[in-house]
């Protein structure tokens, strides 16, 4: 079957798409959907991060994709982080199943709480060795964890590689802006600086991204894109729909026309430098330049031992390799500090000049929240608290 939406998006100036054409998967003639549908052998209801994937592949984000990977490219990219055409990419983007009787040629109808949202063309079926794939992604087969334990105890036996039909985008709580909306956006001819994140934005943070438009490797007239991930992460995150209201609460606070807003329906994997690259990739796909990367990005620690399994600067060193061939430039995020004296500067000129500075652990904050005390504006937008609280 021949997809009908292939055409080379216009980039009005903006950052190519990685391979250079951003895809859309979506068919809209009825009459196609309707074959298709009718031609499916079996029906699949996705999971929430099945159903992050299928989206993010039918609106281009992983372009050049054009469908999940199959054998031979899930094993080039674990092995090579690029797949069988040379092109990089952090982690496999594969479909799951538990069903033994799937097989290549055969179609399947994928739907999401009950809504048809596409159907896979299969062309590969294979028992992935789930060991040797934690190991070379994540660096460690170990349960401790989160990804390894999410691809051991969530992700079925098989996976299953095949082109992607999409009918429709899956309803969500929180509305997430397609990569050609995104771009819409942005303006032309100068620098788009990426901010991911998958936690409520505190002062800190926007100090960072505001603060991320004054690099050196940053032209002026420059904007940011507060690109938060608003899928399933660690167990323990604050979940994506509360997530989302926090952003749009500060959206709507912030008024700023260097910071431009969206949401990525994307499910997080903690796979540091694995990751730092993906998310990279796929916020070139959004129209991104440049992408800020601090220490420890996409970092998580061990369930058991509370040791980290990265370095602070393993994702920062991978990505800086990986930057030119993308096309584009980390911006290295600062480390930023609160003081009595002079607000928020780098820890080298508080430690310069003997400054006081503040501190409030996670641990702590969430320990105000939950006992209702006040919570320093320093430290958090009063907006975002309040939600927090309401939920």
């Amino acid at each position: 079957m021949e997809l009908q939406q292939k055409t080379k998006t216009d980039t009005n100036g903006l950052i190519p798409p990685y391979g250079g054409e951003l895809k859309n998967l979506i068919i809209k003639d009825k009459n196609l959907k309707n074959d298709l549908i009718s031609k499916a052998t079996y029906e699949f209801e996705c999971s929430e991060r099945n159903a992050c994937d299928v989206e993010l592949l039918m609106v281009g984000a992983f372009s050049p994709l054009e469908g999940f990977m199959d054998e031979n490219n899930y094993n080039s990219v674990i092995k090579n982080n690029r797949n069988t055409n040379g092109l990089l990419f952090g982690l496999p983007i594969v479909f799951d199943s538990n069903n033994e009787k799937v097989k290549a040629g055969e179609t399947i109808l994928l739907t999401y709480k009950k809504q048809k949202i596409a159907v896979l063309e299969v062309s590969s079926k294979w028992e992935p060795d789930k060991s040797l794939e934690a190991e070379l992604c994540y660096g460690t087969n170990s349960l401790d964890h989160p990804a390894v334990k999410m691809i051991f105890n969530e992700r079925g036996r098989f996976y299953i590689g095949g082109r992607v039909y999409g009918f429709e985008l899956p309803i969500r709580e929180f509305p997430c802006k397609t990569p050609e909306e995104v771009r819409s956006t942005l303006p032309s001819n100068h620098d788009v600086v990426a901010f991911q994140c998958r936690n409520p934005i505190h002062r800190a943070h926007y100090e960072l991204f505001t603060n991320a438009l004054l690099s050196d490797n940053v032209s002026s007239n420059s904007v940011v894109l507060v690109h938060p991930t608003c899928g399933p992460t660690q167990q323990d995150d604050i979940p994506g729909k509360v997530r989302y209201l926090t952003y749009k609460e500060l959206e709507e606070e912030i008024s700023d026309e260097r910071i431009k807003w969206a949401f990525l329906p994307y499910s997080m994997h903690m796979a540091g430098p694995r990751e730092a690259l993906q998310h990279m990739i796929i916020r070139r796909n959004y129209g991104c330049t440049h992408f800020i990367i601090g220490r420890d990005m996409a970092g998580c620690k061990s369930s058991s031992t509370g040791e980290d399994f990265y370095g602070p600067y393993d994702a920062q060193n991978f990505a800086n390799k990986c930057a030119d061939e993308l096309m584009m430039q980390t911006v290295p995020s600062k480390n930023l500090v609160y003081t009595k004296e002079k607000g928020y500067i780098t820890a080298e000129e508080a430690k310069e000049f003997n400054y006081e500075i503040m501190k409030l652990s996670g641990t702590e904050f969430r320990k105000k929240l939950r006992n209702g005390e006040p919570i320093p504006e320093w430290f958090a937008f009063k907006s975002v608290v309040d939600v927090l609280r309401r939920s």
